[in-house]
């Protein structure tokens, strides 16, 4: 082979050792995957319709963003991320609205090496920690709150009602971790499937357990079930249910039993209880004018909060990802990984996110409140 061609091959071959380069793109590609059908549609519809008010652009490059609905099927989900990586070649994935559906994309994100938002609370094990982040609060530190309200109010004995999956794990577990070495006991466990359209005889175990307060481990539209049936039943004690059922729909769906009900909550759904000096009051009550004024007043979510704030992190990282890499590239994914873990007290409308590689929440005591229902309305609780 004389010098010429040699000269030719290695310019060939330095072409197809730089071919992820080359499909380096001009924007920034997000693929979301949530529920707008199905039984967590209360859940991921507010995820879908706050991305009207998420920017167009980050740090002067547009971004293209790609919505999917998953129906709650964690098989389904786990297609669509896939389809983000093959087909969208997607930088950055969202979802979903329910554990089981976060935990499918948090497998493929760590599979294939993409930074991975959840918009629902998951566990996050050493295999999920690298590239999955989380943006609804943790359960331990929204728990915290109600527990400590409990132990206010001297409650001894607790009962528990929540999903029969991974979310209703999650509290389960977190309630007699944290709540033993309080001087409480759990005293009754009861599950139902997020479809259940009744709950009558978990709620009469319940009650005849006598517990002192009742905790409801469950989510969306679904939550008022066993609310109402445990008024219906005349169970008197305290019911406290978790952040996930903190929206207007809940008090629309369980009406009079509603009234009373303390929710654990981001601080989204009371922003103007806060003090101007909170970094959440800002981008809560912006989330919330934007969104009441396009859906109507009282239609503000938690869950609208949690896509929305995975936009206001982006707003950070984004730029900081910029400086060392092109979008469209396994180096922009990386770039957007370790901006996480540089960009500190990022203020959105749920709490201030200090992402670490240890904790992939990234919040504190900042995201949450506790809140009752007074005459229909969302109140902070006493």
């Amino acid at each position: 082979m004389t010098k010429h061609h040699l000269a030719i091959a290695a310019v060939a071959v330095s072409l197809a050792l730089a071919g992820p380069a080359i499909a380096q793109t001009s924007d920034v590609t997000i693929g979301i995957t949530t529920s707008t059908t199905g039984p967590a549609a209360a859940l991921g519809i507010p995820e879908r319709n706050a991305l009207e008010f998420v920017p167009k652009e980050i740090g002067g490059v547009p971004l293209k963003i790609i919505v999917l609905d998953d129906g709650g099927d964690p098989t389904t989900a786990t297609t669509n991320a896939r389809r983000f990586v093959t087909e969208s070649k997607a930088d950055i994935i969202l979802g979903s609205a329910v554990t089981p559906t976060s935990i499918a994309v948090s497998n493929v994100a760590n599979e294939v090496g993409i930074p991975h938002f959840a918009l629902s609370p998951l566990p996050i094990t050493p295999e999920r920690a690298k590239w999955s982040v989380a943006m609804p609060q943790p359960v331990p530190i929204v728990g915290k709150v109600m527990y400590d309200h409990m132990k206010s109010k001297g409650i001894k004995t607790i009962g528990y009602i929540g999903y029969s999956d991974s979310y209703g794990d999650l509290w389960f577990n977190d309630v007699k971790n944290q709540t033993g070495p309080m001087d409480m006991k759990v005293v009754a466990e009861e599950r139902f499937a997020r479809p259940d359209t009744s709950v009558t005889g978990q709620v009469l175990k319940l009650i005849a357990a006598n517990p002192d307060a009742i905790l409801i481990g469950a989510s969306g539209t679904a939550a008022a079930l066993p609310q109402t049936e445990l008024r219906e039943k005349g169970y008197k004690g305290l019911i406290y249910q978790t952040h996930g059922a903190a929206s207007m729909d809940f008090i629309r769906i369980a009406g009079k039993a509603a009234e009373g009900v303390l929710m654990a909550s981001g601080p989204v759904m009371y922003p103007e209880g806060q003090a101007d000096t909170a970094l959440t009051k800002k981008p809560g009550m912006a989330l919330n004018s934007a969104y009441e004024a396009k859906y109507g007043p009282n239609s503000r979510s938690q869950f609208a909060g949690h896509s929305y704030d995975a936009f206001e992190v982006l707003k950070r990282v984004i730029p900081t990802a910029l400086k060392t890499a092109k979008p469209g590239t396994p180096e922009f994914r990386e770039a957007i990984r370790q901006a996480l873990l540089t960009e500190r007290e990022i203020a959105a409308s749920q709490g201030v996110y200090n992402f670490t590689e240890k904790d992939r929440y990234g919040l504190d005591e900042r995201s949450r409140i506790l809140l009752t229902v007074k005459d229909g309305k969302y109140v902070l609780a006493q």
